[in-house]
């Protein structure tokens, strides 16, 4: 908790969505074009260029990180209180902003649904805060901005015509991270625009049965080669489908996934239907957070804070 109260009290506008292993702030990337890389795939990189990205979805993960550390403890202290009135004060400034959104990706900056989803989170928890605490603040003006940021995604990120919420505003494309709006609260799970938009999933973003992240012709990641579905979106999935009253199609799902463990119980972060096995980032921490989050929901035991995410990383 003292780091994240520390990380944000210092200079909450250069919050990064990833450091080094022993705090590094600056990853500077290196394409190594004399490796082939595991099985031929290529770029093999060190660093990460995406550091340097805004991504406004962190300020959510760390607004709701901080927010259940102080409900766990039981109370706030002066400095907890200072650095959650000092997030939700610089998402107030930013939340308009196009960003990276949560997967990294390197084309146009876009106004991502679920980036602002995330700075929904970060209000909304600070929101929460103020009257959980008792703290001397003025909710009335959050509550208005908490309404506001609802409206416009409700708006400008739903396409009525279909009946789903898009990747971005604008967007005719799905992305995987829309399975957050329910587990973040955003909307209850039996909402018609939530169920509009998980049947728009299963369309369109679910070819053998697990979920992909986006579709690559529609999204630029700077990544080449077949893009394996995403066992966190995945994951989500199964929690969504509980929570929606499809716990048939929950446990199933929970069951298949599970399933895909290596013999040590261990997950990458994708996986690849055709040809029945694990790729990317290998163990992936996200994969197995969303794992733990989903068996809470499955069991009906109030969750975890959802998982402070790592997209991933090129190479």
């Amino acid at each position: 908790m003292r780091w994240f109260v520390d990380a944000v009290g210092g200079a909450p506008d250069q919050l990064q969505i990833m450091y080094g292993i022993r705090g590094e702030r600056r990853l500077t990337e290196v394409e190594l074009d004399w490796l082939a890389g595991y099985e031929g795939s290529r770029p093999v990189r060190i660093g990460n260029a995406a550091y340097d990205q805004f991504q406004l979805d962190v300020y959510g993960e760390f607004a709701a990180t901080l927010y259940d550390g102080f409900r766990f403890l039981g109370s706030i202290p002066p400095r907890g209180h200072e650095a959650m009135k000092t997030l939700a004060t610089t998402v107030s400034r930013i939340w308009t902003k196009k960003d990276k959104g949560i997967w990294e990706v390197r084309g146009p900056d876009r106004c991502f649904t679920s980036s602002k989803v995330s700075a929904w989170v970060a209000i909304s928890v600070w929101c929460r805060a103020i009257e959980e605490f008792g703290l001397d603040e003025d909710p009335k003006p959050w509550l208005a901005l908490k309404q506001e940021i609802h409206d416009e995604i409700c708006s400008q990120g739903y396409d009525p015509v279909r009946n789903t919420f898009t990747q971005y505003y604008g967007s005719k494309g799905l992305d995987g991270s829309l399975l957050l709006i329910p587990l973040a609260g955003f909307l209850p799970p039996t909402d018609p625009r939530v169920i509009g938009t998980v049947e728009a999933i299963e369309r369109e973003l679910m070819p053998e049965g697990l979920v992909l992240r986006y579709r690559t012709d529609e999204t630029n990641d700077g990544l080449r080669g077949v893009e394996g579905t995403f066992l966190p979106c995945s994951f989500w999935l199964a929690g969504t489908y509980h929570l929606i009253g499809r716990k048939d199609d929950a446990k199933r799902l929970f069951e298949k996934l599970v399933g895909l463990c290596n013999d040590l119980g261990l997950l990458a972060e994708e996986y690849l239907p055709s040809e029945k096995r694990q790729v990317g980032n290998f163990p992936q921490a996200f994969s197995h957070l969303a794992l733990v989050q989903c068996a809470y929901i499955l069991n009906d035991v109030e969750p975890p804070p959802l998982p402070a995410r790592k997209a991933k990383q090129p190479g």
